[in-house]
């Protein structure tokens, strides 16, 4: 995902070059949101099912520089917790059920890398579409 951000601004990630679709923003914050309910989950704390709309993707309220740095910090920070936590992870409890879901922490370990690779694929895509004057 740093790859792909490198050279993207913050009013190139608020804007919405494909019509109807999330902005890179929107889909860094999405992610960063999943995966704090996913640590929330290995302490024991039930993820929200369904997620509440303004917690699976929440707003961007100011498109600057220093907050979109902001976002890729705390995502990236984020994103490290998650892996320390699952390294850290008892294998003894891959099978038991994810508080709040009906599925075990295998699946959940896994389904989270195939969430975050999916919208960086999203998010390589909408780079692409982004006009080269934004």
């Amino acid at each position: 995902m740093k790859e792909i951000l490198d050279g993207v601004t913050s009013s190139q990630a608020a804007s919405r070059p494909v019509a109807s679709v999330h902005t890179i923003w929107e889909l860094l914050l999405h992610i960063e949101a999943w995966e704090h309910v996913a640590i929330g989950a290995i302490s024991g704390i039930a993820m929200p099912k369904p997620m509440p709309d303004e917690q699976n993707f929440p707003k961007v309220n100011a498109a600057d520089e220093s907050t979109f740095a902001a976002a890729k910090t705390i995502l990236f920070e984020t994103n490290e917790k998650l892996a320390a936590a699952i390294e850290k992870f008892d294998p003894a409890r891959l099978e038991d059920t994810v508080p709040g879901r009906s599925y075990d922490f295998y699946h959940l370990f896994h389904g989270m890398t195939q969430h975050a690779l999916y919208h960086a694929g999203q998010v390589a895509l909408l780079k692409k579409a982004i006009p080269a004057t934004a």
